[in-house]
């Protein structure tokens, strides 16, 4: 880090979830103990492909699409421009919507032409839109060229996210996309934080977005054995990290999306500040594809590295957002990284993750859960970990998981994590301002 490098804080916040349209109903019922994760049983199957009900997994965390806001659905209409949903891949159309819950949260919509310059936006996703690349190919292998839309390639990019948000509100400054697997959500906030470090940025808008609840991705995911199959019965019960009877995590999909702001420019416009985000820390695991090291070294580098960028000692952090999504390998081995970077702090250390409630939201995830830890931050309350009945007993799970309800507890700093397919690691540590 820069030694000059600037101060940077959080001045708005946007999500679509499972659990609901914007932070409150998410955040509300996230607190509450609700889950977003559904049976995909009877769900239509797009194209005529084979459907969710043949497949070893039949279960996900779907943004509900009825009802509109007020019902927590998601309704295009209600954030999207006219002729915006042809042009526009359904995760762009979420992250979309959640940027602009946070521009209007942070009061950055009418700015001047000087104050467009200076604002930027980083914005990810891991997968993007696989409907459109399986459904456009299927088109093109029964009827060939005549069958591809012009607007095929510009809906599959990662990048249009951005590019959309960007051209919307004419954002001039950095114009930035992230494509790490499931690490993507926590590297586009941290990106976009150094941006505003270094300089190139006095505001940026940052996350990710996901929308793949799609056969082809269930299958494959399943054929990698990834995915939760004891539970489709029991779509609620699903995810549930760190519980003895996990056996895989659960797709979901969704947005986050926060405004990142320089401290003193955030300050002299009277903006509300949620939290600072201190630091920002990477890694690379070196060992697998899509399997961590089992003493989660890589894992560990990135907590440690995000610390020491913050100035803050293992004692500062009261709560870490874990990325633990419910698979056996994957729970283990970051909980045997936080206990190494907490060690003589595991009386005091909590740790709980999300996604017992909103399930995998792959992309979008890392910035799905900085917010839910931020939001712990700023409210002084821990999210629960969902379905957590019975700590493995094989003596690994041994700190404080908040099973199940929601614990109040006075957090001056917390981290959250991230990791990849690829062994791609992001750890982002927020504080009260101090």
């Amino acid at each position: 880090m820069a030694i000059n490098a600037r101060r940077v804080v959080v001045t708005g916040l946007g999500m679509v979830t499972p659990l609901g349209i914007g932070v409150q109903q998410t955040w509300s019922k996230l607190i509450a103990g609700e889950c977003g994760v559904v049976s995909l049983k009877g769900l239509p199957s797009p194209n005529d492909l084979p459907g969710f009900d043949t497949l070893p997994s039949t279960v996900g965390a779907i943004v509900k699409k009825e009802g509109g806001q007020a019902l927590g659905g998601f309704d295009s209409t209600e954030w999207l421009d006219r002729g915006d949903e042809s042009r526009m891949a359904v995760f762009t159309q979420y992250a979309i919507a959640a940027a602009k819950m946070a521009i209007k949260d942070a009061q950055w919509e009418n700015i001047n032409e000087e104050e467009k310059e200076r604002t930027g936006v980083c914005l990810g996703s891991g997968i993007g839109s696989l409907d459109d690349m399986a459904s456009t190919t299927l088109s093109y292998a029964k009827s060939g060229y005549r069958r591809v839309s012009p607007m095929f390639v510009p809906k599959i990019l990662i990048n249009m996210a951005a590019g959309h948000l960007t051209m919307k509100f004419g954002f001039k400054g950095p114009n930035h996309a992230v494509s790490t697997a499931c690490t993507t959500g926590a590297h586009s906030i941290g990106d976009a934080f150094r941006f505003i470090q270094y300089g190139d940025a006095d505001v940026m808008i940052a996350g990710g977005s996901e929308a793949c609840i799609h056969p082809l991705a269930v299958a494959g995911f399943a054929k990698a054995k990834s995915l939760a199959t004891k539970f489709n019965d029991s779509p609620s019960e699903a995810s549930r990290p760190f519980d003895r009877d996990r056996d895989g995590f659960v797709i979901g999909e969704g947005a986050g999306v926060v405004v990142l702001e320089e401290y003193e420019h955030a300050k002299k416009r009277g903006a509300t500040i949620y939290a600072e985000l201190k630091g920002y820390g990477l890694s690379g695991d070196a060992h697998h594809m899509t399997a961590p090291p089992e003493n989660g070294t890589g894992a560990a580098m990135a907590m440690r590295r995000a610390l020491k960028a913050s100035r803050l000692t293992p004692a500062d952090v009261g709560y870490v957002n874990a990325h633990a999504t419910s698979t056996n390998q994957g729970d283990i081995a970051e909980n045997r990284a936080i206990k190494s970077v907490f060690e003589g702090h595991h009386d005091s250390i909590a740790v709980s993750s999300t996604k017992g409630a909103v399930g995998h939201l792959l992309g979008a995830a890392g910035a799905v859960e900085a917010i839910f830890t931020i939001l712990a931050v700023k409210n002084n309350i821990l999210p629960p970990t969902l379905n957590l009945h019975n700590h493995d007993d094989n003596g690994e799970f041994t700190l404080n998981y908040v099973p199940l309800t929601a614990q109040e507890k006075v957090l001056n700093a917390a981290l959250t994590n991230s990791f990849g397919f690829g062994g791609t690691n992001a750890s982002l540590c927020f504080a009260k301002v101090k």
